[in-house]
């Protein structure tokens, strides 16, 4: 027995971790492959029985999960982000939540044929959208402007909500007579909004104090906010049932919107740990399946998935965005992202299981549909999100553009070529006479510091793939590639080579401290810099069968530095010292070539 536990938790991970890194690898989103290995694994081969594996244990541990991510998600939530469409999200929080429970009832009632109990329930659980499926799918999409926020911020604070008014409704199905019932809901809904900023601002507060006064050393942070996240979580829940969950979205929110103490290696490892707990969740999720109930699901299972894409999500979006200044655009991709996942399938399996032990027979097939719910909207949303967003702008699914550290005289020739082939830039510079030059040319440039704490809230990312520090100064353009890692990831941040010291060694910073290097182990500032003073130029160059790469090194020889390649699918690809490209036939070469008496 308990070499099948290791196996299967040690399975569950490693399935949800290579899932994860598949669907990275093939360009599709982590969530679809997760719940397909979850399903294989589970009810297809019979390898995986979560029920079987954790029984009693299944829900609290899938509870403690969901605070977790809901907590990272509220660390994600700065209130900057929405200075502008704060009243969207209020109205998506509010007004959406209504009608979606309206309409969702009205649906399991018609056409699941529920009784009006469940199809209030399933109502009311099917206002989550949640941060489970959101953030993955918003990573794999790229969308830009203001419909990344806000649909992040409905995602993250429907989850509690949605949470919280399943509760209200099952405690009005088990309570017996109207003026009980109303007197019941009314005292749960009040203690839970009491519980939950109370908890939530105590732990956030006394989290912040410990941090400021740095009476937690820094190796023990995250231990600590983890604690602090399941002590709040649990009390909440002992005092007044499922009000962790608000509880810890609002300590989250509080964290990321104060500037007392600094909470980045909290974000990071939370950011890890959401990973694996995805990964699990999910997995997990898809091998709870019962083969035998999904044979018995009919045309009104589908009907009601259409129903919740086609107009319910549709008629939320418009409810909530009268007058708000959102494009037709931007409203018309609010109304295509609206998956449902790990808290809508674990509230409904906890209350199917005590309605089905208080004789609401089809209590049991809450769970089979809320499943196909899951899997409908995540395939639909997770398959057609990416190209809808490209079709209405507001999406990149693999942005190419590059931001530029420094606006000095060459950086912005550099910028020019690229905008040129059509690729995005935009260049900062704390210098305004280069940011002034830069716009004379026509390129896009923001008089900031590239350290400042703000950048990322001032900055316009859509379309942006990755960061280019070009500074003269070794240690800002290193200190810049550690700032923008969380925003490009490791592969994407880039800053010219180090240059050397006098002592015959290169004065460097350790590689985890540093960006990936630019170009050539000898391109540094000053390097460049001399080139282009004495002429040198930005040349692209297509490679074809007549004037292959051969005959392009014949040409130019060690006259030329390439900088970028641009391959068959039009996608920018830059030179690096630690994994160069090959140009290829039907590729072009972006270059700074110089005369051969050049630097002579």
């Amino acid at each position: 027995m308990s070499e099948y536990i290791l196996v299967s938790i040690a399975g569950i991970i490693v399935v949800g971790i290579a899932a994860q890194w598949i669907a990275w690898r093939v360009g599709l989103p982590s969530i679809l492959v997760l719940l397909l290995s979850g399903f294989v694994v589970g009810p297809v081969t019979g390898l995986l029985n979560p029920d079987k594996l954790l029984g009693d244990l299944l829900f609290p541990v899938i509870s403690a999960s969901v605070a977790l991510i809901l907590f990272e998600g509220g660390l994600s939530l700065k209130l900057s982000e929405i200075r502008d469409t704060g009243h969207v999200v209020r109205n998506l929080a509010t007004i959406g939540a209504l009608v979606s429970w309206v309409l969702s009832a009205l649906g399991a009632y018609y056409l699941l044929r529920f009784d009006l109990p469940l199809a209030l329930l399933m109502g009311a659980i099917l206002v989550v959208t949640g941060p489970t499926v959101i953030i993955p799918l918003l990573r794999h999409v790229h969308a830009v402007g203001r419909v990344s926020s806000l649909i992040k911020w409905e995602g993250i604070v429907n989850d509690p909500i949605g949470a919280v008014l399943a509760v209200l409704v099952f405690e009005v199905i088990v309570t017996s007579g109207v003026q009980a019932a109303a007197a019941t809901v009314a005292l749960s809904l009040l203690k839970t909004v009491l519980v939950g900023v109370g908890l939530g601002g105590l732990g956030a507060g006394l989290l912040i104090l410990l941090l400021r006064r740095y009476w937690i050393p820094d190796f023990l942070q995250n231990s600590v906010a983890l604690m602090f996240v399941l002590a709040t979580f649990t009390a909440s829940n002992v005092v007044q049932e499922e009000s962790g969950l608000l509880t810890v979205t609002l300590m989250g929110i509080i964290l990321a919107n104060q500037k007392q103490a600094s909470i980045r290696h909290i974000v990071e490892f939370k950011e890890n740990l959401r990973v694996l707990l995805l990964a699990s969740l999910f997995i997990i999720l898809a091998a709870r399946v019962d083969l035998a109930s999904l044979t018995r699901l009919g045309w009104g299972s589908l009907a009601y998935l259409l129903l919740l894409i086609v107009i319910a999500r549709p008629a939320i979006v418009l409810a909530s965005t009268v007058r708000s200044g959102l494009t037709w655009r931007e409203k018309a991709f609010l109304s295509w992202m609206a998956p449902r996942g790990i808290v809508a399938a674990a509230v409904t399996s906890v209350f199917a299981l005590e309605l089905s032990h208080s004789g609401y027979h089809q209590a049991e097939f809450m769970v089979t549909e809320m499943f196909v719910v899951i899997v409908g909207t995540v395939t639909v949303y997770g398959l057609t999100a990416a190209p809808v967003g490209r079709w209405l702008g507001v999406a990149t699914p693999n942005p190419q553009g590059v931001l530029m550290a420094g606006a000095h005289s060459w950086s912005r020739a550099i910028a020019a070529a690229l905008q040129e082939e059509g690729f995005q830039v935009l260049l900062v510079d704390s210098n305004r006479n280069n940011v002034a030059a830069a716009r004379m040319e026509g390129l896009p440039a923001h008089c900031a510091s590239i350290l400042s704490e703000y950048i990322l809230e001032e900055l316009e990312m859509g379309g942006l793939g990755r960061l280019l520090a070009l500074t003269p100064n070794d240690e800002v353009n290193a200190l810049a590639a550690l700032h923008f890692l969380e925003e490009f990831g490791r592969a994407g941040v880039y800053q010219l080579p180090p240059r050397s010291s006098g002592h015959r060694r290169r004065e460097t910073l350790p590689s985890p401290l540093q960006g990936r290097l630019l170009f050539a182990p000898h391109a540094t500032y000053g390097f460049i810099t001399e080139k282009f003073n004495e002429g040198a130029t930005i040349k692209k160059t297509r490679l074809t069968e007549k004037f292959d790469e051969q005959a392009y090194r014949e040409m130019y020889g060690d006259r030329s530095l390439p900088l970028f390649l641009i391959n068959r699918a039009g996608e920018l690809v830059v030179f690096s010292v630690d994994n160069p490209p090959v140009p290829r036939v039907g590729h072009t070469l972006i270059s700074l070539v110089w005369e051969r008496e050049l630097g002579s």
